[in-house]
């Protein structure tokens, strides 16, 4: 099959191509590059610069006949055709007097929906980067009709001039299939980048792409965990008793789930061996950490945040002791919802009928903290559309749809989990310990709950245990936890009036029944 023009135009611009470096290689490269240094533990310790994190704001995507009628606008933003074609231009340029690192990997662990994807890079640590987080297969053919990803730190837009909002921009040109990826170090800006490619894939192909956590029992049961970053993705799937199948994105098929990527993108705060034993293991040669400082012996030390709280370590997938591989799975048995809630009012746990699902999904909380300089702070709740909005390409109700359909066709049980805060909000309270929401998913999981007492849950009207074992019961209704039983109940409804807020935008556009499984302000 021939390579697209654009295709040929890219690689016969790249005039010191430096092809398919092992992992040890590439860390070498990086190392007399000046790119980063050698942790302790082997791992490549390197530093993004200005950015620690995505850049939403200057993500575009390209506005032409091809998408103009498909994509929902008002989640994403358009650019023209001729400010891809100026910063396409100046990264041909660029690449033509640099040396760039290229590979062929895969998004998709199940053959008959994967994605090539073929990447130039200019830091060897990103070519590292993507042989971690992607899908290597030799045995299989590379297929000419994947997308390209340019990602070029060193070229920067002029705001004015290019019709951006800085100097950063990343572009995704579905009709060319081509990603531009400049101004900026952070390596996540690529892997979310080919995220949001296949969030418009897929459903073109009956698939329902997720942004989730997977793992699977003994039994082959399947579980799923939706959240933002922060609320435990990661973390929750990443359980010695169940085999990990991915730890941030799948996709639902017709014969079950499969993973969208090759490896893990973990976040590091405060991490330690005792609270997450496999993702603090994981963390070895040919593994990149991402702005966390190394102690003067090398060692990492993870609960310094001089940089970002946003630290992050990058492994391929089989560094997890109990990997799955190949990572797919069957139809999930449990969907977990992540949230971590600062206002401090809902659940540890909540159980969801087929409605609640499909609203909480829609909605997509979690919340996060605003600090100011003399340390007061206060709870602002955070929407995202499927646990993911920034990355989903098409109307949102396309999503939405599929999960319901999903739901009702293969009999999933879907449960809310906050891993956010008791006993009072952010400031006040604590966060809910770690040992106890492992306790309630594992019971959610094993089946354990389903032999307890539930009740209804004031104003949000879902389910809550009335025991559990190994957590104490006080704190399953989050209103015993609270001195003031007033303020709780004032902040509850606080809450509530916010999602209520939030999904006023869905009204005419899905059923009376969903919106009514919400809470009542």
């Amino acid at each position: 099959m021939a390579l697209t023009k654009l295709r040929q135009e890219i690689d016969a611009a790249v005039q010191r191509p430096v092809f398919d470096l092992s992992r040890e290689e590439l860390v070498q490269e990086a190392l007399r590059n000046g790119e980063g240094i050698l942790a302790a533990n082997g791992a490549l310790r390197v530093a993004t610069g200005k950015r620690t994190g995505r850049s939403p704001k200057d993500k575009f995507f390209v506005d032409d006949a091809t998408t103009h009628e498909e994509l929902c606008w008002e989640n994403n933003q358009p650019c023209t055709p001729e400010t891809f074609e100026r910063l396409y231009r100046k990264m041909l340029a660029y690449a033509a007097s640099h040396k760039m690192y290229v590979t062929d990997v895969y998004a998709g662990a199940d053959a008959r929906y994967r994605l090539p994807v073929h990447f130039v890079n200019e830091l060897a640590w990103h070519q590292l980067f993507i042989r971690n987080l992607f899908i290597s297969d030799e045995t299989v053919p590379m297929d000419a009709e994947g997308f390209t990803v340019m990602c070029m730190p060193g070229v920067y837009a002029d705001a004015e001039q290019d019709g951006v909002h800085s100097e950063m921009f990343v572009i995704i040109n579905l009709k060319e299939k081509v990603v531009l990826i400049g101004g900026g170090q952070y390596a996540g800006e690529m892997k979310k980048g080919i995220f949001t490619v296949m969030n418009y894939l897929l459903p073109k192909q009956d698939v329902f792409s997720m942004h989730c956590s997977a793992n699977v029992g003994e039994k082959g049961d399947t579980a799923l965990f939706f959240g933002l970053s922060g609320t435990g993705k990661t973390t929750l799937s990443a359980d010695g008793t169940r085999a990990l199948v991915g730890d941030d994105e799948h996709g639902w098929g017709r014969d079950g789930i499969f993973n969208i990527e090759g490896g893990c993108y973990a976040k590091c705060i405060h991490l330690s061996e005792y609270t997450e034993p496999q993702i603090f293991r994981a963390i070895k040669e040919n593994t990149v950490l991402e702005n966390v400082i190394l102690d003067e012996e090398g060692q990492p030390d993870y609960d310094d945040i001089a940089l970002t709280e946003n630290t992050r370590a990058a492994y391929p997938l089989y560094y997890i002791d109990n990997a799955l591989l190949p990572s797919v799975a069957a139809h999930p048995k449990t969907i977990v919802f992540l949230t971590a809630d600062a206002f401090g009012v809902l659940p540890p746990v909540a159980k969801l009928s087929t409605e609640q699902a499909m609203y909480h999904y829609l909605s997509g909380y979690t919340s996060k903290v605003a600090g100011t300089e003399d340390g007061i702070v206060e709870p602002q709740a955070t929407f995202s559309i499927g646990f993911g909005e920034p990355f989903l390409p098409l109307p949102p109700l396309t999503y939405a749809k599929m999960l319901g359909e999903r739901i009702n066709k293969y009999g999933a049980s879907v449960y809310l989990v906050n891993t956010g805060w008791s006993a009072g909000p952010y400031g006040k309270g604590h966060r809910i310990r770690l040992q106890y929401t492992r306790r309630l998913v594992n019971a959610v999981l094993d089946g354990e709950l389903d032999k307890v007492k539930w009740e209804s849950f004031p104003v949000f009207g879902f389910q809550i245990p009335t025991s559990c074992p190994d957590v104490p019961a006080d704190i399953l209704n989050p209103r015993n936890t609270w001195e003031d039983k007033e303020a709780y109940d004032e902040q509850l409804h606080r809450l509530a009036a916010l999602f209520g807020k939030n999904v006023a935008k869905f009204h005419g556009l899905i059923t009376d029944y969903i919106l009514s499984a919400g809470p009542k302000a």
